[in-house]
């Protein structure tokens, strides 16, 4: 079923109402039968793989605190996770090509093709988390499947997350909760803001972008810097688009979600910026694999201990996104800048101290926004060769900058992301003056509720107008 469409929101406002509708021990239940029907209307056989992986972690989580073989129970455990992922992932650019080399036509990454793997990058990482905290102690294995059925396959987030935690997640779903008017009424206006970043924003953009890096050759050198600016915003609104579609209808059963973003442009170096950008997953790569390699290499010191574990996420990171160069040079630039920021810190407060703070501010936001359009070439290029023909082909900005823009992206969608980011720069800069704005939003003006309908029916109304636009989540591929 497609997110962006009125089936999908009619269903899951339908859904909610039935939720607290039925009683209590039913509930879990319930939205365990939704989640599954989710997940088969991509593809049938997804479900019966879902559930099977499911149950697998389940088990292994359940006996691992008592087992006399905990070791091997546990590595087995991390195993299957890691061999399931690469089967059904990455087995075009990791087992194919030795296969071919064995002069054997068989081809692992048929399986794809058959169960479809759709979001198993994320409920791989939420089952490797439980196994991990499980055995080192930091929770308590879940005893009921269906609970635990429903924090791996729970449909809001089941397409690109946000990466959850089970000790955040599960303590949730327990509680006996009644129907909150404000709670649901705040779950629709996220996701309503997360349709309209994603149908009004991202989906027109998403025509320039995509046939940019399909046809490289015929774009010139003013287009590639339009395109290397605009970059970021696509996959900004765009993801963050869905993260609030999936954090408002989670909502409003009662869930709580992991934050994913939290104004990242306005960061001021990279490694702030990964604090703020994909939070969910970011964090878990620092929870499970950085903070696990500091602890083993810890004799190492903390200069070779800290640039092995930044190198090793980081390039886990790049792979985690995609089989190929390009995603482990992704993830080797962001090393590659962690590691530069980390060593670097003292000379840089040197270099920038005598900075006015405004100047010092802009710039480092400035060069981190830059930094990350580019990275983002490596994860939008279908290969290295497109990556290279990119950078070739830039050139000095000119006049012809502003046509280009014009001529490619709808004035409306240019609009809405200035204003996102105009919000999103009083909040962050300026917070007096944006409380008060949200005082005046919020009852603190006669007319605010008139103000506030008027703006909903308007976005209501843009929705519906471009909602016809179908575009694929960025984020969902994985």
């Amino acid at each position: 079923m497609n997110i962006i469409s009125i089936e999908f929101a009619i269903a899951s406002i339908a859904a909610v109402l039935i939720y607290y509708l039925i009683n209590q021990k039913f509930r879990i239940g319930f939205l365990a039968i939704l989640s599954c029907a989710f997940i088969a209307s991509f593809n049938y056989l997804l479900l019966p793989y879902v559930l099977l992986y499911s149950l697998i972690n389940y088990y292994i989580g359940l006996k691992l605190p008592d087992s006399k073989n905990k070791v091997l129970l546990y590595r087995t455990g991390i195993i299957f996770n890691v061999l399931q992922l690469v089967l059904l992932r990455y087995s075009s650019f990791a087992i194919d090509p030795f296969l071919h080399l064995l002069n054997s036509d068989f081809q692992v990454s048929k399986l794809s093709e058959i169960i479809v793997p759709i979001g198993i990058s994320y409920f791989s990482l939420q089952g490797i988390g439980y196994i991990i905290s499980v055995n080192m102690g930091w929770e308590k294995p879940e005893k009921k499947f269906l609970d635990f059925l429903l924090y791996i396959s729970f449909f809001p987030k089941f397409l690109s997350g946000p990466v959850e935690r089970s000790n955040h997640f599960l303590p949730q779903i327990k509680e006996n909760l009644t129907f909150d008017e404000s709670r649901v009424s705040l779950g629709l206006k996220i996701a309503l803001i997360g349709f309209l970043k994603k149908i009004a924003i991202a989906n027109q953009m998403a025509p320039f972008v995509l046939n940019s890096f399909s046809d490289l050759g015929s774009a010139d050198g003013s287009s590639l810097i339009i395109l290397l600016l605009l970059l970021p915003m696509y996959l900004y609104f765009d993801f963050s688009g869905y993260t609030d579609i999936a954090i408002g209808f989670a909502k409003m059963f009662g869930i709580d979600l992991l934050p994913n973003f939290n104004r990242p442009f306005f960061a001021e170096n990279v490694t702030t910026f990964w604090k703020r950008f994909h939070i969910s997953l970011a964090a878990w790569f620092g929870n499970y694999i950085y903070r696990q390699i500091i602890f083993k290499r810890r004799k190492w010191g903390v200069y070779s201990s800290t640039m092995f574990a930044v190198f090793i996420t980081w390039m886990l990171f790049g792979i985690w996104h995609g089989a190929g160069w390009n995603f482990m040079l992704l993830g080797l630039l962001q090393a590659l800048a962690i590691n530069y920021e980390f060593f670097t810190r003292k000379f840089r407060y040197r270099l920038f101290s005598r900075w006015p703070r405004f100047l010092k501010v802009w710039f480092g936001r400035i060069f981190t926004y830059l930094f990350y359009g580019a990275s983002l070439v490596f994860f939008f290029s279908p290969d290295i060769h497109s990556t290279v023909a990119f950078f070739s082909g830039l050139s000095a900005i000119d006049s012809s900058i502003i046509l280009v823009i014009l001529r490619n992206i709808p004035l409306s969608a240019i609009v809405l992301a200035l204003l996102f980011f105009a919000l999103e720069l009083l909040e962050e800069d300026y917070n007096k003056l944006f409380n008060k704005l949200k005082y005046f939003w919020s009852d603190g003006w006669k007319f605010s509720r008139l103000f506030r309908w008027s703006i909903y029916s308007f976005i209501l109304a843009m929705l519906f107008v471009l909602g016809n636009q179908a575009q694929q989540f960025i984020y969902a591929q994985f």
